[in-house]
This record gives structure tokens, sequence and C-alpha cells, in this order.
């Protein structure tokens, strides 16, 4: 969320980010509550000084034995209008908020601007896309003929969107969510979670999906609990509404599955894993100090780029542009990994400073050297997420013969396998 004054001191740079972002809020009427509120907590104020008065005069008429009739009358009106106008800002403070949450986070100045996709920029390429002299195969080709993958059976279980790993297939997910976990806690100083999978409307709102994004989400109403879209939420939701006691940063890891919607997305029920309504992730999510945090983010980068160089992947880091950021994000970089059987990129880490927007909306806060107390910025990105990771891993390590060669650094996680084959 951003704070009032914020939008109020650099109102320009909102209406630029408004623009870019294709977000639809009525700023002028946000502008116009922030006015009428406080210049009714002028007012407010002014009236019970005078009432103050007022009520001193009625005691000293009281006490001189006086008729306090008139005076009396004065209380009451001025009693009167106060009630109603508490009552007024009330309502006032309860459509601001209501505005304030549909406010996207405004783009660091280093993010290219841009209203799309088109506008994004490669920071770096890493490795050479892999060529074949042979056709290659696509995930959903490979993992069926080798037994790794069962979408018929998946589609009747739940439907289109949600796939069924087999044998193999199973191991290698969760060897890949081992390695990662592992890999994070040992090398890159995170420290390991295991959360709730579902969560309560606050801490939705406190992580910025609510009240946009309620139609990508899967709701049980009748608990008023959401699946989780990722792990993000509930691991910042951990310090909600509370003043972290230990020193920053403090960096956390878990894995979770993610349940997305997706209403309306183009391709939602396309076969195979590249868009799929539920898939596992390993998430990083950093709490530090507002001075550290762009450097931060570059770390978290690396941290989630770290795991395709050790898988001998080849990827590409993104820049995301002001137009095509999420909503709760000042600056982002996306990930993709090369993947041959679909000839094109594929997104497995988003990496993203959201600064003090989610802090603001959670509650989450800290005591700085001088003992103030701020708002924390909060960090988070994919380290990484399948079930994308699946599909480069299998497309990039077939054979001509229908095997497929898994990654030296995963061989350990399952039992010193070092290719999936088809059966004899």
């Amino acid at each position: 969320m951003l704070d009032i004054k914020t939008i109020r001191e650099r109102e320009a740079d909102v209406r630029a980010m408004l623009q870019f972002k294709r977000a639809d809020v009525n700023l002028d009427a946000v502008l116009a509550l922030d006015k009428e509120r406080r210049g009714m907590l002028t007012e407010v104020e002014a009236l019970k000084n005078q009432r103050n008065v007022e009520s001193k005069k009625l005691g000293e008429i009281k006490k001189a034995g006086g008729d306090i009739s008139a005076q009396q009358l004065t209380m009451r009106q001025l009693g009167d209008r106060i009630t109603e106008m508490d009552r007024r800002g009330v309502e006032i403070e309860a459509q601001l908020q209501d505005l304030l949450l549909r406010i996207p986070n405004i783009p660091h100045p280093s993010a290219p601007d841009g209203t799309d996709a088109t506008g994004n920029v490669v920071a770096r390429q890493q490795g050479t896309p892999k060529t074949f002299d042979f056709k290659p195969k696509t995930h959903v080709e490979l993992g069926e003929s080798l037994g790794l993958l069962d979408f018929e059976r998946a589609t009747r279980m739940t439907g289109a969107g949600f796939p069924l790993y087999v044998g193999l297939g199973a191991r290698l997910e969760r060897a890949l969510i081992q390695f990662m976990l592992d890999l994070h806690t040992r090398e890159h100083g995170y420290t390991e979670v295991s959360t709730p999978f579902v969560v309560n409307s606050a801490s939705m709102t406190g992580t910025g999906q609510l009240p946009k994004m309620a139609e990508d989400m899967y709701h049980v109403s009748a608990d008023d609990l959401w699946l989780i879209p990722t792990a993000e939420v509930p691991i910042t939701n951990i310090y909600r509404e509370e003043i972290i006691a230990q020193p920053l940063p403090v960096y956390l890891t878990a894995y979770s599955p993610c349940f997305r919607r997706e209403a309306g997305a183009a391709g939602a029920g396309t076969r195979g894993l590249i868009r799929v309504h539920q898939f596992d992730k390993v998430e990083m999510v950093k709490f530090v100090a507002p001075e550290t945090s762009y450097d931060e983010l570059e770390k978290l980068v690396a941290n989630a780029e770290t795991v395709l160089q050790k898988l001998g992947l080849c990827y590409r880091v993104l820049l995301l542009c002001k137009g095509d950021m999420s909503f709760a994000a000042a600056k982002c970089y996306d990930i993709e990994l090369w993947a041959p059987g679909q000839n094109g990129w594929l997104e497995v880490s988003s990496c993203s400073n959201f600064e003090d927007f989610q802090a603001r909306r959670a509650g989450i806060r800290y005591r700085d050297a001088k003992g103030k107390t701020r708002f924390v910025h909060t960090l988070n990105g994919s380290g990484v997420a399948l079930a994308r990771l699946v599909v480069a891993i299998m497309e990039n390590g077939q054979q001509a013969d229908g095997s497929i060669v898994l990654p030296e650094a995963i061989r350990p996680y399952m039992g010193g396998l070092d290719r999936i084959a088809p059966a004899n």
C-alpha cells in the first residue's frame, strides 16, 4: 500500500504509474477524500477545543448561580456536530482505505518504460539454446512415453491444468525440491520454514493479492480461506502486525504447492505442464532494511540463477518494464529457461522488491539503529518454480533413443540415477 502522504507528494509519479500499469483507480477521488478527511480532522479538533472552552464557561456560570440553559444548548449543538463529523470520518476512512488497497506500487526509476512484455529488457543470458541432430520431443511426448506423466487420468480426476506425476516423474519433482531447499539453506543463508497451504483474507490482502486478484485465486468461501498462489503469502505473513525483533536481514525459504485459477487466461486448458492450476515451488523471501533492499534484490536474483547454473540449463534474465510488473512490485526480474520442445523461453522465477508496499499493508516493522520503528522492505523470488523446470530438464536432457540424461546436481537425490530410459 502506498502512503497517502506519498501520493500527495508524488502525484505525478502515481498518475504515470497508473497509466503504465493500466490500473483502473480514480486518483481524483482518493485525493478528494484525503482532502476532506484532513479538513474534517482540523475542524473536529477546533470544535473539541471550543467545547472545552464552553464547558469551562458553563461551570463558571453554574457556580455563579446563573442561567445555564443557553450554554447547555451550545454544548449540545457542538456535541451533535462532533458526533456527525466523527461518523462521516469513519465513512471516509473506509472508502479511502478501499481505494488505497487498489493502487499499485510505484515502479523504481530503473525499471524500463513500457506497458507490456514487449518493453522488457534482456539483462543477461547464460549459455546458448541447445540444438539437436534429431527432432526434439515435447515434455508431453517424453513424459508419456517414459511413464513420468499421466495427463489423461489427472484430467479425469480433477480437470484440465492439474498434473499427475508418476514413478520417476514424481521422484524427479521431489528431488528438485530437496535440491533447491538444501542449496538455499546451506549455501545462501536462508532458514527453511514449512507453512500452511491455505491463508485467511487478511494475509492475502497483506501481500497484495486481494482485492485486485480475487478471481484468479481458489477461495474456500465457507471458511474464508484461500489456497495459496505462492509460498510468498504465508512466509511474508509470518511477521504480519509485528515488529521484527531479530536483526535484519531475515531470509526465509519454503516449499509449497501453488494454486492459481488464472481466470480467463489464454491457453489455460492447454495440455501439458506449461500452464497449470497447481504446481510446486521453492520460494525465497527477504525482510530487509530499506537502505539495503536493492542490493538484496540483486543477491536474490543471483540465488535463483545459481539453481539453474548448477543444473546446467540455458537461461536469460529479463528486467521487467513498468507496465509488465506485478501489482505490488517496485522492481522485478524474470528468469526464463530455454525449452527445445517448445522452441521458446519459459518463465521459472520472478524476483521482486516491493519496498515497503507489502509491509504497510501487513503492518510489518522493525527498529532502526536509533530505535525508531520503520516499515521493512520485503522481497521475494522463486527459487525456482516447477513444473516448467521439469519441462526444461526433460526437453534439454532428451536423447535420440528417447531417454533423458539428468543433471549431475540432482543425481544424488535420484539415488545415483543418471538417466531415465525407456522400459525394455
